[in-house]
């Protein structure tokens, strides 16, 4: 290989459109923009969503709901998916990240236990919200639900 030989791969390199070059080139006289109205002259157009001065469409739907950019995101585990862990082991958000527990929650704040299932083996859960029931359930079982930031 030599460096004087080298090309572009075939069909990489597309020669620019020469406008108003002729009626031979069948881009002459207009140019391709045909003849007047708003799509022929310099800067026309009108801008994305523009239906020619109908309602929009962006403006017809209804607005509902109402998202609060402050609300805190938990990732939420229950206590049936704790239930198959070896006792004493001390379960965080770290581990339930780590050992793919729970699917995982955009900008997560913490760890939510929830009382959803039975658990019957003493572990330590170290969590920022536990639901009543949950707390009870793993005191019950012997383990500890400490509430963490």
């Amino acid at each position: 290989m030599r460096i004087d030989t080298l090309q572009p791969a075939e069909g990489s390199k597309i020669p620019a459109k020469r406008l108003g070059r002729g009626i031979g080139s069948g881009l002459g006289k207009t140019s391709g923009k045909g003849h007047k109205g708003q799509w022929a002259r310099s800067g026309g157009g009108v801008r994305p969503g523009f239906e020619g001065g109908q309602m929009p469409m962006h403006r017809r739907v209804p607005k509902r709901g109402f998202h609060n950019k402050w609300a805190k995101r938990y990732t939420v585990i229950n206590l049936s998916q704790l239930a198959e862990l070896p006792a004493g082991t001390v379960v965080d958000f770290e581990y339930v990240e780590a050992n793919s527990l729970t699917k995982a929650v955009k900008n997560s704040v913490g760890l939510k236990v929830l009382g959803g299932g039975e658990i019957s083996v003493a572990l330590t859960v170290k969590a920022a919200k536990f639901s009543e029931s949950a707390k009870a359930a793993i005191e019950k079982a012997g383990g500890s639900a400490e509430v963490t930031e």
